[in-house]
């Protein structure tokens, strides 16, 4: 589970990096960054949900890029 969070947390906060960066400056660095470490913690989100027993519901809401781990992780814990 804290990998989950963790890899929810980078996937959210870097897709919020590169949509500011978008509407702002459009600086090359931050987007050819951002994008693969957005990439990673989406693929990092999908596995970590994926590896969690009883994810069975968690794992289709995992797969929303941008929001899908912390879609996931609610679904989680309010399951219990």
């Amino acid at each position: 589970m804290r990998a989950l969070r963790v890899a929810a947390a980078v996937e959210a906060l870097s897709l919020a990096l590169l949509l500011v960066n978008l509407a702002t400056v459009h600086t090359e660095v931050i987007t050819s960054l951002g994008g693969p470490v957005h990439g990673t913690a989406y693929l990092a989100t999908l596995a970590a949900t994926w590896l969690v027993p009883a994810g069975a519901g968690a794992r289709w809401r995992a797969a929303v890029p941008g929001v899908g781990g912390l879609l996931a992780l609610r679904h989680l814990s309010r399951t219990g």
